[in-house]
């Protein structure tokens, strides 16, 4: 199974349940503070790979959800450097795998990566935080 390095929002309560898919699979959670952790530019945005910059962004952080910030007018340098002042506006969970690196907790790419347990792959929501809902 693999070692992941789980890169969360403490407390977040979807982030609790997609720790636990992984840890019922049998992989190794190194889970970590998304909040506290130095971000710079080049350790942050190979989470994101080919992804537009758009979806790099938690949708329900504040100032997205207000409309202070609009993710698909952002370039990328501006986009990252925003992320590195304000880590709650990180999409999550970002996860590492070896040199593989991802963002979000989409169960089927997972499952096809890392491998999940068919049961576990339910129709549920957990990329929206339910206290926004």
């Amino acid at each position: 199974m693999a070692n992941v390095i789980f890169y969360e929002k403490p407390g977040c309560i979807n982030n609790t349940k997609q720790k636990a898919l992984l840890l019922e699979a049998g992989h190794q959670v190194d889970a970590r503070s998304l909040l506290t952790t130095p971000w710079t530019p080049e350790t942050l945005r190979p989470f994101f790979g080919c992804l537009p910059v758009a979806q790099w962004f938690n949708p329900t952080a504040p100032r997205v959800k207000s409309g202070e910030i609009l993710p698909s007018e952002l370039d990328e340098e501006t986009a990252l450097a925003l992320m590195i002042a304000e880590p709650i506006l990180i999409r999550r969970p970002l996860i590492q795998v070896d040199d593989i690196f991802k963002v979000g907790f989409d169960r089927e790419n997972i499952k096809m990566w890392i491998g999940l347990n068919s049961a576990e792959t339910t129709s549920q929501d957990l990329e929206t935080c339910p206290r926004t809902m």
